[in-house]
């Protein structure tokens, strides 16, 4: 397996194409980048319903983008990410201290998982720098191999879905568009995850998945209006004028416990940082609930935005792109992925 922590490199002069496949509990995501010395377009796009058995999509997928190798990623259970402060060290060096180090923060035995390193930080005080330690179970990822084999797709990077939100947020919203010396929030909410990713001057701090998202919603309208998934999923997105208030008070049931979580990451994060968390970025297909947006800002008392993975990439004429507003917020992960 590739470097699960390989910066973004664009290549020279010599034209390729990219893909990330986001794989996720309720859809799965794709979009493939052509890359041209700096310039990155969008030339394809595919957003479907997940399935148990995936394959099938996979395949369609393939074909449809003519795609081999790709970019993947997991959350959840299968993850761990860990910043860390160790004394100051080459990559090298690094590499060695890791072997013993990594089992004080992983709560795996380094036999069960994949593990890599990065240095973020190397100035800190006392000598120290702080270091990225992220690992994945192996099992997860050959579960996952097996089904990407079975479309006729090979593996190529895999990530974490948090590294790969950190990847397109810093590509598309360079240092000055964000206030300095403040720490934002990426906050990505998916079907049953929440991804929590905390950024100083585009240096990640902290990451956390929160096992809570876009399927919590339409469970709890499911209960109230006795529907079932598929409608109180409609509901959810469109309601209508007679439920509009039962719904956003439903919704506001549900989000006040995410937001409670969120908080309680943002205070951990402000102990032990001398920086203050001054806005939320927003993504995921469980964000775009109607009203979500300005009920989390309520709810923190942040400004809360959506922001575009695409913003600095070309979007080929081809493309339908009434379609790729439609799914605006889903892309997130896939991106950061098809630009590694």
């Amino acid at each position: 397996m590739k470097n699960i922590l390989s910066k973004i490199k664009l290549p020279g002069v010599k034209e390729r194409f990219s893909f990330g496949l986001d794989i996720g509990t309720q859809s799965i995501k794709c979009v493939k980048l052509k890359v041209n010395g700096n310039s990155v377009e969008l030339v394809a796009f595919d957003v479907e319903e997940s399935q148990l058995d995936p394959i099938d999509l996979l395949k369609r997928i393939k074909r449809s983008q003519n795609a081999d190798l790709v970019n993947i990623s997991f959350c959840g259970s299968s993850t761990v990410i860990r910043y860390v402060n160790f004394l100051r060290m080459n990559k090298s060096e690094l590499r060695q201290a890791l072997k013993f180090e990594a089992q004080k923060h992983i709560p795996f035995t380094l036999e069960e998982v994949y593990l890599d390193a990065d240095i973020l930080k190397d100035d800190l005080p006392d000598n120290k720098m702080l270091v990225l330690i992220a690992a994945l179970k192996k099992e997860f990822t050959q579960q996952r191999f097996k089904s990407l084999e079975g479309a006729g797709l090979r593996p190529n990077i895999v990530e974490i879905d948090s590294l790969a939100l950190i990847n397109a947020f810093n590509f598309n919203y360079p240092k000055n568009e964000i206030p300095e010396h403040k720490s934002i929030c990426l906050l990505n909410i998916g079907s049953t995850i929440s991804n929590v990713n905390i950024i100083d001057h585009t240096v990640a701090r902290l990451s956390r998945d929160i096992h809570s998202g876009g399927a919590n919603f339409t469970k709890k309208l499911m209960d109230i209006f006795s529907l079932d998934f598929k409608a109180a999923e409609e509901l959810k997105l469109n309601p209508d004028l007679e439920r509009a208030n039962k719904v956003k008070a439903a919704v506001e049931s549900v989000l006040t416990n995410l937001a409670l979580e969120i908080r309680t990451s943002f205070d951990y994060y402000e102990s032990q940082n001398n920086s203050t968390v001054v806005k939320i970025f927003l993504s995921g297909g469980g964000s775009k609930i109607t009203g979500l947006k300005e009920m989390l800002a309520s709810c923190l008392g942040i400004e809360v935005e959506f922001w575009d993975p695409f913003k600095q990439i070309e979007i080929n004429d081809k493309l339908d792109t009434v379609k790729l507003n439609k799914f605006a917020g889903f892309f997130n992960v896939a991106v950061g992925l098809a630009l590694r």
